[in-house]
């Protein structure tokens, strides 16, 4: 198993924030004409960490950093590691 860095694991919290946001803004028929103006913050911060952690256009990598993100004892607490 691979050691995660600190900037991956920032980049792939910042990709579940934004999953969640959307998830959220999309299921609420009242919020989805200000989807756009609701999610610009956390595409950005999303953005930003990708590319601080070197994984933008690596969504493969990105996505076992989340799924692993996931499945870890602290997540399942409510708190990342």
């Amino acid at each position: 198993m691979t050691t995660v860095t600190g900037r991956e694991r920032a980049a792939a919290q910042a990709y579940l924030r934004l999953l969640e946001s959307t998830q959220a803004v999309l299921s609420d028929p009242r919020l989805e004409p200000y989807a756009a103006a609701m999610l610009t913050h956390p595409m950005a911060e999303a953005d930003a960490a990708l590319r601080a952690a070197g994984l933008s256009g690596n969504e493969a990598h990105l996505l076992r950093l989340v799924a692993a993100l996931r499945a870890s004892p602290a997540a399942e607490r409510g708190r990342s590691r």
